[in-house]
């Protein structure tokens, strides 16, 4: 006997489906719509009719191929899903990284109370996407964000108000007035979170002298928790932020917390090298056309082998360790080859 269908039900789904497209675009084409829906024209605007009938501002747009929005106060109720929407929220729940400190109780409740007002058919969807993350040896480990930080930094960006914030040593110590070196608390313009690597950077403008910066997330200890004066954001490109982290050599980078860690001179940009060293790794220029790479691995042929990958000339390479590892390496190329 073949499965009942249910009408009714499926045309709920797709109009919830169809509100919460609306919603996640300002504007769509007709056929952009019924293609998404995998339904007709004429379906299509019966559901629109349908929508507008429970009191959603659905727009017509006119033009060659006609299209629609969502108009002024047409949001979705608070918690109401589409199939997809639970699916990728309770996998994000289950998926999220732990790079950020003091969320894994609320992950945790977050999950059970979104499974707790999803219909029975969903809930059981979703609780079959049971994950369990493992830790990669190769995956740079990082200094964990404080959520306090996070929110703070976020709240900033979110108000468009200057920040003002220690930013500590790479080893973790808050800077002290009375060493050497001591730099004042920084005063800046914050646009952007990026998450690269496993860690989170702040892409900010010094509110002094205008220049755009760089700072690693977990080296901030905030000193204005309200914000400071209103500031009128600046534009960036996802090629801005790029260049402004992936490509950058001054991101506040520190080595990985491994057992071993080597440096070398590479014959390489340090842009260039920046952009392709994983993540707990340092790259410092060495005038024009030369850096140095510093970075961490559970053994010091796993260095050398990440070195290798640049393919270019390698000088001062330190320490002995990492030096005789690329020896008996190079060695046992040699033989291979002559094999």
């Amino acid at each position: 006997m073949s499965a009942i269908v249910d009408p009714v039900a499926t045309t709920s789904a797709r109009l919830l489906r169809l509100l919460s497209l609306l919603e996640a675009r300002v504007e769509w084409r007709g056929s952009e719509l019924a293609t998404r829906l995998d339904v007709s024209a004429r379906t299509l605007r019966r559901d629109v009719n349908a929508l507008r009938e429970l009191g959603y501002p659905v727009n017509a747009v006119m033009g060659a191929d006609g299209g629609y929005r969502l108009g002024a106060g047409g949001r979705l109720p608070a918690l109401v899903l589409d199939d997809d929407q639970a699916i990728a929220i309770a996998l994000a729940l289950q998926t999220a990284p732990a790079t950020v400190t003091g969320i894994d109780d609320a992950v945790a409740r977050a999950l059970t109370t979104l499974r707790q007002v999803m219909p029975a058919r969903l809930r059981a969807a979703s609780e079959a996407f049971e994950v369990t993350s493992l830790r990669n040896y190769w995956e740079f480990s990082a200094a964990p964000v404080e959520v306090v930080t996070l929110r703070t930094v976020g709240a900033a960006i979110r108000t468009a108000r200057v920040l003002r914030f220690d930013y500590c040593d790479p080893d973790g110590t808050v800077p002290d007035p009375g060493r050497p070196g001591f730099r004042p608390p920084r005063e800046v313009e914050p646009h952007h979170l990026v998450v690269w690597a496993g860690r989170w950077y702040l892409i900010a403008r010094d509110h002094r002298d205008r220049t755009w910066q760089t700072y690693r997330v977990d080296r901030i200890r905030p000193r204005t928790p309200g914000g400071g004066a209103v500031f009128t954001p600046g534009p960036l490109t996802r090629d801005d932020l790029t260049r402004l982290v992936v490509q950058n050599p001054d991101r506040g980078d520190t080595p990985g917390q491994w057992q071993c860690v080597g440096s070398a001179v590479l014959d390489l940009p340090a842009a260039v090298v920046a952009r392709w060293a994983p993540g707990g790794s340092v790259v410092e220029p060495v005038g024009e056309h030369r850096s140095r790479l510093t970075i961490g691995g559970w053994s010091w042929a796993g260095i050398a082998g990440l070195f290798i990958t640049f393919d270019t000339d390698l000088s001062d390479v330190e320490p002995p360790e990492l030096r005789a590892a690329m020896d008996h390496i190079g060695k046992r190329l040699g033989a291979a080859t002559a094999r």
